[in-house]
């Protein structure tokens, strides 16, 4: 996936959230959570059960047990929700936007600015340095 990509599905993610809590409907929430998670998972890897509880994304703080949920109490469900997880891809659109962070798919893994980078290799004793490379010195030398 490309950034440009990336911003653009996070963008109409979005959108849909702002549409969903300004009219919630329970089945466009459940196929917009699948395809947001979908997204998120793709561009930042997948979330562990503490990451996702922490987070609260997807629970409601009046949980309905035991009986069907009025209709009120399904549109404020879904507004609710709709709320976190639309704040969720807004925090993912900063980091790639504005931020430019690199994000896991883009340029199939792990990207530049990422991870431990090379290590270059030290010239072989007696070796000449290589052509550009500052002469070697011993910084003991120096010492009084």
């Amino acid at each position: 996936m490309i950034r440009d990509e990336l911003i653009a599905r996070t963008r109409q993610l979005i959108d849909e959230g702002d549409r969903l809590e300004a009219r919630p409907s329970l089945q466009a929430l459940q196929v917009w959570l699948k395809l947001s998670d979908e997204l998120l998972v793709a561009a930042w890897g997948s979330m562990d059960r503490y990451h996702l509880a922490w987070l609260m994304v997807g629970k409601s703080k009046d949980v309905v047990r035991g009986r069907p949920m009025t209709p009120t109490e399904e549109h404020a469900y879904v507004r609710e929700v709709a709320a976190a997880k639309t704040a969720a891809l807004r925090m993912s659109l900063d980091a790639v936007e504005r931020q430019g962070m690199p994000f896991r798919g883009e340029e199939g893994g792990v990207a530049r600015g990422q991870g431990m980078g090379q290590v270059p290799s030290a010239p072989e004793a007696g070796s000449p340095p290589e052509s550009g490379s500052p002469p070697e010195t011993d910084d003991r030398e120096k010492r009084p």
